[in-house]
């Protein structure tokens, strides 16, 4: 069994490039759909399931219950515990992987043709029939309690977690999906069936599958592992305004160097000026050396190793974010001249060598995603989250080519908002206060 790793690897990296991709659609005969691209050069299935809603749909002083819930989801299913259902995988040549995040729960299985209706058995156990053990329970719940703790003294998430609090306050998105120690503690069995019936739930199921399977074998095979869960689960939570004013928040931590995030509302991702903000952040910071932050902050002055900024388009509320550390006695020049060139592109746009080199880059480096049936499958189910067409894959980089000056200029003066910059720092920066 120690080739499993190695061969399902091999699967995932032997799918070729391909420059246009044959997205079918499918529905089962229960109603279930999916996003299919079929390759039978190699006998091997990437199937990846979404949950729409994720940790966000945590109930009122039970934060965290989502995350436990889908860290029990391989500890036990039907009549196997923990280590028989690892043990049943690894004879398979199976791999299952359980997460969540803000937004939702993703289910990733990997498996050869040849094991795929025993495979799709042990999963459907696992997402049908978790045991909940509670030996079990409380194996994870330490193993959370660690990850805690250690996040409490790691600089990197301590921002994360203050600039989360000041914008969401109560909301979801104001604390970690993992919780508190208190909130953990005190989790039940009946916590986690409830956040289990609500998270898992047919209402929300997005399906993409790539490999060796037709659309009739997958049809069949979504109500086999679908069908017994329940209907509807936990309502979404409501949409987020998200406000800010310019300034600095200074969480004292004693470390030598500074991280800092910044940012403010963003843009939605169904909004028409999305691709436009997309190019627009590649050009600001979210490239390599030829952004604009890089260049400025770290290649011009020296002042960090990396500065970068993103687009975090969430279900219920979007902003515009950046990161960048530096040694607490340059800290403050580093954000000075970040708010310098926020104000810039905000005022005057990009230059055309600019804007063609970010095309270049995001419509030659589009096709390299699709290097594997697995990251074909998570693609397939990001695009229905994000309701894009079916042709979306085959028109993306005419998308990117058709953008102009002009909309990047109109994008930059309604996008980049330099009066509602926010920094947050932590460690013992020289120079800023609160």
């Amino acid at each position: 069994m120690k080739f499993v790793g190695p061969l399902i690897a091999l699967m995932l990296a032997a799918t070729p490039l391909r420059a246009e991709i044959d997205i079918t659609e499918v529905t089962s005969p229960d109603g279930i759909n999916a996003w299919l691209v079929e390759e039978q050069s190699i006998p091997f299935v990437a199937l990846e399931l979404r949950f729409k809603g994720g940790a966000s749909l945590d109930l009122p002083g039970k934060r965290g219950a989502t995350n436990l819930m889908v860290g029990l989801l391989e500890e036990g299913a039907g009549d196997l515990d923990a280590r028989a259902f690892a043990e049943k995988a690894e004879s398979l040549a199976a791999s299952f992987d359980f997460d969540v995040g803000d937004d939702a729960v993703s289910i990733s299985a990997r498996f050869l043709t040849e094991n795929k209706d025993e495979a799709l058995a042990l999963l459907r156990d696992a997402i049908t029939q978790p045991r909940f053990d509670q030996a079990a329970i409380e194996r994870v719940k330490a193993q959370i309690v660690s990850v805690i703790r250690s996040d409490a003294q790691d600089p990197d998430t301590i921002v994360g977690a203050e600039f989360d609090r000041m914008l969401f306050g109560d909301h979801p998105y104001g604390s970690a999906i993992e919780g508190s120690e208190d909130s953990v503690a005190a989790l039940t069995q009946e916590d986690l069936v409830e956040a289990y019936k609500g998270a898992l739930a047919r209402d929300r199921v997005y399906v993409g599958a790539a490999g060796d399977i037709s659309a009739e074998e997958l049809a069949a095979l979504l109500d086999k592992l679908l069908s017994d869960l329940p209907e509807t689960g936990t309502p979404q939570p409501a949409d987020i305004e998200v406000t800010t004013d310019a300034g600095v928040t200074v969480v004292p931590f004693d470390v030598p160097q500074s991280v800092a995030i910044f940012g403010h509302e963003g843009i939605a991702r169904d909004d028409p000026d999305f691709f436009a903000a997309y190019v627009l952040n590649e050009i600001l910071g979210g490239g390599g050396f030829e952004a604009r932050l890089m260049e400025e902050v770290r290649e011009k002055r020296g002042l960090t190793y990396g500065v970068y900024s993103y687009l975090v388009p969430k279900d219920q509320a979007a902003l515009y974010l950046g990161r960048v550390s530096s040694a607490n006695n340059r800290i403050a020049e580093a954000i000075e001249v970040i708010r310098d060139e926020w104000t810039k592109m905000a005022e005057n746009g990009v230059t055309q060598d600019e804007l063609d080199s970010a095309k270049t880059y995001l419509t030659g480096a589009y096709p390299l995603r699709f290097d594997g049936n697995g990251p074909i499958a998570n693609i397939l189910v990001g695009m229905q989250m994000d309701d894009l067409p079916i042709d979306y894959v085959n028109t993306r980089n005419a998308q990117v080519e058709a953008i102009t000056l002009d909309d990047i200029k109109r994008v930059a003066a309604r996008v980049l908002k330099p009066e509602a910059l926010r920094f947050v720092v932590v460690g013992q920066p020289e120079g800023l206060e609160s």
